[in-house]
């Protein structure tokens, strides 16, 4: 990709989205804030260039922001859902792209939208919300897609507790070539280590100032 200007504008915009979505659902504020500093992470871990790291980590923050548009009662539903409201709640990432559709205008913006519209696509075509698969899914969708997964499975919810790190690891490598990359599966598991101490603490809307600094 190449070296573009990130906007002026973008971390207020930013800002402003993701308190919208924290007035709604801080679970989802939270897991944007941690997704998009892990995919900045898994970026420069394989050797991405400092744009490049800053498209992943807005991408990781934009990625879930369609679910305000997602009911109350199927967003915050205690238990597991049926196949009608799966079906509306696999809409996010459409809506997602809705939200950020005004931005587009901008290169940025358009570079940050495949990791936001596609996070959930598989190598092996199961995924949701077109059934893309192999070299159709770009790097940085296939970044955003390891960590928000693995974010995903070490959160609790009402209906979930989550998995012990080392159990998501295997799940990692269980995956590899077929959820997830293979490549970029390795780099993930020779680079967690190092990163632990670097976790962010998701206690404050003030985690995402410092997300989009580091981002801009």
């Amino acid at each position: 990709m190449s070296w573009n200007d990130v906007p002026d504008w973008a971390a207020n915009m930013t800002r402003a989205l993701l308190k919208t979505v924290k007035a709604k659902d801080p679970h989802t504020f939270f897991h944007c804030c941690r997704v998009g500093k892990a995919a900045r992470m898994l970026g420069k871990a394989a050797g991405l260039n400092e744009y490049e790291q800053a498209v992943l980590e807005y991408s990781g923050l934009y990625h879930d922001i369609g679910k305000i548009a997602v009911p109350d009662e199927i967003l915050f539903k205690p238990a597991k859902l049926t196949k009608d409201e799966y079906r509306l709640m696999k809409l996010h990432p459409v809506q997602s792209m809705q939200i950020l559709d005004p931005l587009l205008s901008e290169a940025f913006f358009r570079d940050i939208a495949p990791g936001v519209e596609l996070h959930h696509e598989k190598l092996d075509g199961t995924g949701y919300p077109y059934g893309l698969e192999g070299k159709d899914i770009p790097i940085f969708t296939r970044i955003v897609s390891i960590v928000d997964s693995v974010d995903a499975m070490v959160s609790s919810r009402p209906y979930s507790k989550g998995m012990p790190m080392e159990r998501v690891l295997e799940e990692l490598k269980r995956c590899s070539g077929t959820q997830f990359d293979e490549a970029l599966v390795k780099i993930y598991l020779d680079a967690y280590k190092f990163w632990e101490k670097e976790k962010p603490k998701a206690t404050e809307l003030d985690m995402a100032d410092e997300l989009l600094k580091a981002a801009s």
